[in-house]
């Protein structure tokens, strides 16, 4: 009995998809272990819960920074429990586990990323970009020779590409994401009320009133963080006209982005994609006013895929089938 595997590994939350069933785990990519023991304490939402909550031998920790691979074993660990916790003890056959990677990885780190997945306990490995992995998930047939543009923001990485003929004409990645959103709120926070806070408020805010383009009504918020004068707890109320500032800086580098790729793709994929607009996945798509800025400054119609959360799992996860498909073809 073999077991397909997708995996999307990203810096925030791993997924894993398993043919047949669709996405069957959804969990943060944190590890908390003991620095005194070297032994893991807690994986994933367990993980999650104790960032920046634990004592002194205790660190929470991302394996992911960016997404690379930034610690190896904690990575590959990591790896194998959550493939033993999605397919159960009930394994015959090693799996074939496909895994995606940011567009520009380089071999090391791509090496680095099929030596995990092996030592996890893969029967074979294959490497999916994640540009293609989050097409092929919001629904779109990458396989015509159409061109189609993917913006796919995560956590450490937004990802934009250029995609016809079932692979990427013209792509970018850059190191700004969900994550320098938060950072972002944290820095604003600190400067404009002296407030400290830490990146799971941060990233509270960002969900519940985080926008990068002007709402047509304002919402507030109440956030608690330590008074950097006093030293002392503090709540101040937050408007979302000052999330639009503080993710000013980070959400136009990702239009800059877009821009350049725009800029370098042929004329005939260029108007295709001005026909076709310009699909967001990735959980930092759910940002709100990312579409409507990518309009503004673009001009091109922007829509959000249906699940961009889970997209570059299902993606990574047909992409085994759309492999044997093309295979089966050549045949």
């Amino acid at each position: 009995m073999a077991f397909d595997i997708g995996i999307d590994r990203g810096t925030a939350s791993i997924l894993v998809y398993l043919k047949g069933k669709g996405v069957v785990l959804k969990e943060p990519s944190v590890v908390a272990f003991d620095r005194d023991t070297n032994r893991i304490k807690a994986i994933g939402e367990e993980a999650r819960q104790m960032i920046g909550r634990t004592p002194g031998n205790i660190t929470a920790v991302r394996p992911l920074r960016q997404g690379v691979i930034s610690d190896y074993s904690v990575t590959e660990k990591m790896l194998k429990y959550f493939i033993q916790k999605s397919v159960g003890k009930q394994r015959f056959r090693k799996p074939t586990i496909s895994i995606c990677v940011p567009s520009q990885v380089t071999e090391v780190e791509r090496k680095a990323v099929e030596d995990a997945a092996f030592q996890a306990g893969a029967r074979d490995v294959k490497i999916i970009e994640e540009p293609i992995a989050a097409a092929i998930g919001a629904g779109i047939d990458i396989s015509k020779p159409c061109g189609n543009m993917i913006v796919d923001i995560g956590g450490g990485t937004a990802d934009i590409a250029v995609i016809s003929l079932g692979g990427s004409v013209v792509s970018t990645s850059i190191k700004i994401a969900g994550d320098d959103f938060d950072e972002a709120i944290v820095r604003y926070m600190r400067k404009k009320h002296n407030l400290l806070i830490g990146e799971r408020t941060a990233e509270d805010i960002k969900i519940k009133i985080g926008t990068c383009f002007p709402l047509p009504e304002a919402e507030m918020m109440d956030v608690r963080g330590r008074n950097l004068v006093t030293g002392l707890p503090k709540t101040v109320a937050v408007s979302s006209e000052e999330t639009e500032e503080a993710l000013r800086e980070p959400t136009l580098q990702i239009v800059e982005a877009v821009h350049s790729v725009l800029e370098k793709t042929p004329p005939e994929l260029a108007a295709d994609v001005a026909d076709r607009g310009i699909v967001l996945t990735g959980g930092g798509a759910l940002l709100r006013g990312l579409e409507e800025l990518l309009e503004e400054k673009t001009g091109i119609n922007t829509m959000t895929a249906e699940e961009p959360m889970t997209c570059v799992a299902i993606g990574t996860g047909k992409f085994v089938e759309f492999l044997s498909g093309r295979h089966d073809e050549e045949q």
